[in-house]
């Protein structure tokens, strides 16, 4: 590869040709300083905060789109490049509502850490008029408050660009630009997924999830209530960053200890009903298999992606799955067996669940998520949330010991763990269908060919004489793709597996919310799922029809998988809406 050699502050380095100043620049370990720069997401220049001096030109160029050429001088550090971007805070707080101390990304946003560093203080220089404050609560999973927006774009890029959604985006002109929806419809008009990337990348508290902190604590704090929860698999692998962890840390244990401390009467795993989902989907997938059933099968897990599928591929959804993700299945398992076992009435049992999903808000109040005359989950906590939860009844999660989650519903296998990344659910279901279609024990239970952060995989394998054609996709663009290649014939497949978020639930909508520096510099995603493989590779049982838990609730409660009592508790139905239809 072609190499240029350029000067920055008076060091020399070499990048790639087509490479840019930012680039260039980290490669001599020179940080510039960037707002609305995502890489390959949000590339255009628009904060000017990345500006540079380059020798020779008649004004500053922004470093993020700028590209290198040989012999190039330039210098990142001036103080006519520090006043300038000094200025540019100073703008954007003038428009800017300031009320840090009570927002929810006070400590960690991006636009408050550059004025600590840059030294602008709380300053008026600029003040007069402001954009109007609009704050639209309209969606079921997060608000939006333009008083707090910085109008990066990132967050209406994520969504056109990686969602292939775009119900976000900047309307009017100039001073009265603001992001929203088309004809100014609350986002719960439109056919918003919930799927919570926008939020994951704004870098001020524009965006945040509504918060169900508050409720939960409050049935904690009722006697008469029996409150329970259970965490998805991918919150212990990002949970630790919230408390000062590298990415990759697994915190499960301390999360376990901090969950009890906080006053759960119980504290589960939904890897448990990620196996029980495993049980009931791949009895699903053969039965289709063998009896002519609708293909491809594809997975129904990810409420962000049921909701894409209704809106823009409603001619598919009998494509679906018709189990419901683990954290339903899960629910509507401790509102039937756990409440007869513990002897209490499902409606004095509050369901909570820690998610690293915003749609698993949406998720909860859909139709048909009720199957013992109450709600299966009664509130869906996002990672986030549950990191303010612990701060807020004043846990230090750092020195709290390691601690195991509770009996029965605690337990959970390998191939439960790996749903949280994608390709996981994929996985999980092949080592439990091909041993059962075959008869025989797998040899090797890895099957790396479904694993990795490539947005779209494929795979074939021979199962009991017959050549499995599976697919995996992450982050709904490439759903988007492949279902697009399915529908008109140029794909062939027998199972797929999509994932609402890019990368799976390691990087939903619900986890620690990372710089653009780190989300640019640090392969977040990959680092989280590292954390699963781990965990699966360090577990004495990796399938789920071994778990004996599962064993036992089918044996004593359910039946068989598929059976008319699995089907009532554990399996839904789906909506075929249209475009812009709640």
């Amino acid at each position: 590869m072609e190499k240029i050699t350029i000067k920055i502050n008076g060091i020399e380095v070499s990048a790639p040709k087509g490479s840019t100043i930012l680039e260039t620049a980290r490669l001599a370990h020179i940080e510039i300083p960037t707002l609305c720069f995502l890489k390959e997401i949000n590339e255009i220049g628009a904060c000017r905060i990345c500006v540079v001096e380059v020798k020779g030109a008649r004004s500053l160029v922004p470093s993020c789109v700028y590209p290198i050429n040989e012999g190039m001088e330039v210098w990142t550090n001036t103080p006519k490049v520090l006043d300038s971007r000094k200025k540019t805070l100073q703008l954007l707080l003038s428009n800017h509502n300031r009320t840090c101390l009570s927002c929810v990304r006070s400590g960690n946003c991006e636009l408050q850490q550059l004025c600590k560093e840059l030294g602008v203080e709380d300053e008026r220089l600029y003040d007069g008029e402001r954009t109007p404050s609009c704050i639209d609560e309209s969606a079921v999973h997060m608000t939006r408050d333009n008083s707090k927006c910085i109008l990066c774009r990132r967050c209406s890029a994520v969504c056109e660009k990686v969602q292939a959604i775009g119900v976000i985006g900047p309307n009017m002109r100039g001073f009265a630009t603001f992001i929203g929806s088309p004809f100014d419809m609350g986002l719960g008009e439109t056919s918003c997924v919930s799927c919570g990337q926008c939020i994951a990348v704004c870098p001020t508290g524009a965006l945040q999830e509504k918060s169900q902190i508050d409720q939960v604590l409050a049935a904690i704090a009722d006697p008469a209530k029996h409150v329970i929860v259970q965490t998805a698999p991918a919150v212990r692998a990002a949970l630790g960053e919230e408390f000062g962890y590298p990415v990759g840390t697994n915190t499960e244990g301390k999360m376990a200890a901090a969950l009890r401390r906080i006053g759960f009467d119980k504290v589960f795993d939904t890897n448990f009903g990620a196996d029980l989902t495993i049980m009931e989907e791949a009895n699903e997938f053969i039965s289709r298999v063998q009896n002519g059933g609708v293909l491809p099968m594809i997975t129904s897990c990810s409420p962000g992606w049921i909701k894409y599928c209704e809106h823009y591929f409603p001619d598919m959804t009998e494509h679906l799955s018709s189990c419901k993700s683990p954290q339903q299945m899960f629910g509507a398992i401790a509102k039937s067996y756990y409440a007869e076992k513990m002897g209490l009435d499902p409606k004095d049992i509050v369901s909570v669940s820690i998610m690293p999903c915003t749609a698993k808000k949406f998720e909860i109040q859909r139709a048909d998520q009720a199957a013992n005359g109450a709600p299966d989950v009664d509130y869906a906590l996002t990672t986030r949330e549950l990191a303010r939860m612990i701060r807020k009844v004043g846990l230090k999660f750092q020195t709290l010991p390691n601690e195991e989650f509770d009996t029965p519903l605690g337990l959970g296998t390998g191939a439960a763990v790996i749903f949280g990344a994608t390709g996981g659910v994929m996985e999980a279901a092949l080592r439990t269908a091909v041993e059962t279609l075959t008869g025989e024990e797998l040899k090797s239970l890895d099957f790396t060919e479904v694993r990795g952060m490539d947005g779209i995989k494929e795979a074939s394998y021979t199962v009991a004489g017959m050549d499995v054609k599976v697919a995996v996709a992450s982050g709904l663009g490439n759903a988007k793709k492949l279902l697009d290649k399915v529908k008109a014939g140029e794909a062939d497949y027998h199972f797929i597996e999509i994932m609402g978020c890019p990368g799976g639930c390691v990087n939903g909508g619900g986890q620690p919310q990372q710089p653009g520096y780190v989300r640019n510099t640090v392969d977040i995603r990959a680092l989280r799922a590292k954390v699963l493989y781990d965990s699966d590779k360090d577990n004495p049982i990796r399938k789920s029809h071994e778990n004996p838990a599962i064993k036992e609730l089918y044996a004593t409660y359910l039946g068989k998988p598929g059976g008319e009592k699995a089907h009532h508790l554990l399996h839904t139905t789906y909506v075929k809406r249209r475009v812009n239809q709640i």
